[in-house]
């Protein structure tokens, strides 16, 4: 049935492109120029030049060149933009028969102001003209920490910190101002299929050798994405073909000296000689070994094998419409505990999975010449199957299966107005439909969870904007078949910057979480060798919240060096906050903790981000977050444990900090690292002989990495990459013992003192 559906929508979809596919006029009206350096008139290589208001647009070549021709005729924006350099347009008239020349000279951005976002408003926008917030992970980050899979690279930004929850099967989530990996909503490329079970091992699965750029918004989001975004959003934007290139690349990582992790990756992207159509193909291996801490012979770090392939490609079916198509698919093995060479079901403790994981989403967009409005139509899909072993003492009963699709289509629509009431303004609406299915299955355990979520949406905004002022206003009404009323999600964003280099920026949004069954609820722990499964109260409610923040944002040069600083203040109320406690359903063999509403909660704090750019070959970044996560009246979690007020896992301060030194513009050093300051963690009996929550240290994970660049020919090159990642070797040193331990018990850096070194070939 729902391959049906799917091929329903992609034939809608199909037919909507061939109704704009028009006959290409040969008007030979062209546009040629080249991109240069402001400072040094140096050619930029790779920079989009793109026309405004239409499906039109190249790259500049190796030499900094670009042409595009037989263009339509009348007055357009011309647009030049890159990462790391400033945006720049230029309002151009083309004529039939005749070729205009037209230069840009742009300067260096190194704090990435003029990058264009899509998290903000659901459609793009300059971030430093943004209501919102939104920080970007670009790729040079991922470099520079070495991060090969988008849980890694997570970690550099204010308010998230990706923490490990299992020693078996090394399951991590993402919290975003110390709300639970549940509290986000995680996106690929805008679309929310990335489901409860794709949130299990899901961030460690995506290589960053996919990723173009990961955008991060703080606070309620429900009313732009819809449930499960009340800490923030995450959106994962995959890369897209804009020049003809490919590298190659290799990672191998020694962790502790004692266990090897090597990654294998490769990108190639081709495009037509007209710029009409393009397609980039990525693909990644990856093979670690399990390694053992302690000595028990009981991993805390499990075995993973993985592959990933994939494309994505885009075709312009005229000069005002454009169709985008993309697929990857991933097949992944982990396996932790003991015993790691036999059957699971012989080991004292295994966690053993086997994914196999299909994804695909069509787009198509339709421009306006005038630049008034764009319509876009979607379709994504998800289908997940997984094959998994959670058991402890031998168990034949522990072996299960679960099955998961997810569909999410759509359309939107954007109407710019001249002038709406008293501003200039852009109004976008749209209709929504998700569908989740779910079945989890372990027979041996009498667990066969089946679940089906359909959400039906309709979303509207206004955002009234001049170089000063921006007011955005918008709601999104979601009918959750899990509840009986709709919920609607209000939210109001105002900026005002009285001068280019200062923002002010105030928010209130709202969010809420459906009762359904999340990603630890699919993960199985082991604690006191027995496994420890989550069900959902029959009388659970939805939780809602309501999130405010304010912001100042400024940025300076002092001569060459650049400043850019970000303070924001949140606070985030939750009601009927989701908690665990242990169930009367607990048997001898298997632990049953319920998810059920508590008293509610308040998360609130401050985030602090500095940029300092003193000249082209050295820059430093620092975020802070300071905050207090509480609910509103103690939860008792264990009837051996006294209630416990304050969330568990949320350190009061934690942060992060890069810098980059460039020696030459073939050698280049990068020091990183993370904080994650003291926090309560619960540690459940077994090993131990009762249930205790207890304090842990507080964590500095230091690392360095030096690369250098050779030149193969004139358009080849390779880079030779070293260092050494938790230099300290600041982690954990109180895990369990033996086959009674509990998994869950494992908090701080992610893995120990790891040395590596890497190759990556590839085009200039």
């Amino acid at each position: 049935m729902h391959f049906n559906t799917i091929h329903i929508v992609l034939a809608i979809l199909l037919s909507v492109s061939q109704i704009s596919l028009v006959a290409q006029n040969q008007t030979d009206a062209n546009i040629f120029g080249h991109v240069v350096l402001q400072s040094n008139h140096e050619h930029l290589p790779y920079i989009n030049i793109t026309l405004k208001g239409t499906s039109i647009g190249t790259s500049t070549d190796i030499t900094g060149h670009y042409f595009l021709k037989n263009l339509p005729e009348g007055t357009f924006t011309l647009i030049a933009s890159g990462m790391g350099y400033t945006t720049q347009e230029r309002v151009i008239q083309t004529e039939a028969g005749k070729s205009l020349e037209v230069e840009f000279e742009l300067k260096e951005d190194a704090i990435q102001l003029s990058s264009v976002v899509v998290s903000a408003s659901r459609n793009e926008v300059n971030r430093n003209e943004s209501p919102v917030v939104v920080n970007i992970l670009s790729p040079k980050i991922f470099e520079s920490s070495n991060s090969n899979c988008v849980a890694q690279g997570l970690n550099f930004q204010p308010g998230l910190r990706v923490e490990t929850n299992c020693q078996n099967c090394g399951y991590q989530q993402v919290r975003i101002n110390g709300l639970d990996g549940p509290y986000s909503q995680i996106l690929i490329d805008s679309r929310a299929i990335f489901s409860s079970l794709a949130a299990v091992y899901g961030l460690e699965q995506i290589p960053t050798s996919m990723v173009e750029r990961i955008e991060v918004v703080r606070g309620g989001g429900s009313a732009l994405f819809g449930s499960s975004a009340i800490g923030g959003t995450i959106n994962i934007i995959t890369k897209e073909p804009s020049k003809n290139s490919f590298q190659l690349s290799n990672t191998v990582s020694s962790i502790n000296a004692e266990a090897l992790d090597i990654h294998n990756s490769f990108n190639i992207s081709v495009i037509s000689d007209n710029s009409k159509s393009g397609i980039l193909f990525f693909g990644s291996l990856r093979n670690r070994d399990g390694w053992d801490a302690n000595g028990d012979e009981f991993t805390e770090i499990p075995i993973i094998n993985s592959k990933n392939m994939g494309f994505r490609s885009f075709y312009r079916t005229s000069d005002y419409s454009k169709l985008s198509v993309e697929y990857h698919n991933l097949w992944e093995y982990r396996r932790g505990g003991n015993k790691l060479d036999v059957q699971p079901h012989e080991s004292d403790i295994a966690e053993q999975l086997e994914h196999h994981i299909h994804t695909g989403g069509i787009r198509l967009d339709v421009f306006d010449r005038h630049s008034r409005y764009k319509f876009s139509l979607y379709s994504s899909a998800q289908s997940i199957s997984r094959d998994s072993y959670y058991g402890a003492g031998q168990d034949l009963n522990a072996y299960g299966h679960t099955t998961d699709f997810s569909w999410v289509s759509g359309g939107q629509f954007v109407y710019s107005f001249s002038k709406l009431l008293f501003m200039p303004a852009e109004v976008i609406g749209g209709l929504e439909y998700n569908l989740n299915e779910l079945e989890d299955i372990v027979p041996g355990y009498n667990r066969d969870l089946v679940q089906s979520t359909q959400i039906a949406s309709l979303f509207a905004q206004s955002e009234w904007k001049n170089e000063s002022w921006s007011l955005l206003a918008g709601m999104r009404l979601d009918k959750h078949n899990l509840l009986h009323n709709p919920v609607l999600s209000p939210r109001l964003n105002i900026r005002y910057s009285p001068a280019d280099n200062l923002g002010f920026r105030a928010s209130i949004s709202t969010g809420f979480r459906a009762p359904q069954a999340f990603d630890e609820d699919l993960h199985i722990s082991i604690a006191g060798g027995e496994p420890i499964l989550i069900e959902l109260d029959p009388d659970l409610m939805e939780e809602k919240s309501i999130s405010y923040s304010a912001s100042v944002h400024m940025q300076s040069n002092l001569g060459h060096i650049q400043f850019d600083i970000l303070a924001e203040a949140f606070y985030t109320r939750l009601n009927h906050a989701f908690i665990l406690k242990e169930s009367a359903l607990s048997t001898d063999s298997v632990l049953i903790y319920l998810r059920t509403n508590g008293s509610g909660a308040i998360v609130q704090g401050f985030n602090f981000e500095g940029i300092m750019v003193p000249g082209k070959f050295l820059s430093f970044q620092l975020g802070v977050t300071l905050q207090k996560s509480e609910y509103l009246e103690p939860e008792k979690w264990s009837e051996q444990v006294e209630p416990q007020q304050k969330m568990f896992r949320t350190p009061n301060l934690y942060g992060y900090f890069t810098s980059n030194v460039q020696f030459n513009k073939c050698t280049e050093l990068a020091l990183t690292g993370t904080y994650t300051g003291s926090m309560y963690v619960q540690h459940f009996a077994g090993f131990i002989q009762s249930d205790e929550q207890l304090k842990t240290p507080d964590f500095f994970d230091l690392n360095l990495k030096l690369s250098h660049k050779i030149a193969i020919n004139g358009t080849m090159r390779m880079s030779i990459q070293g260092g050494i990642q938790n230099i300290f070797n600041a982690y954990q040193k109180d895990f369990d013992f033996g086959p009674h331990r509990d998994s869950g018990f494992i908090y701080g850096t992610s893995a120990p003192r790891s040395f590596f070194l890497g190759l990556v070939i590839g085009l200039n």
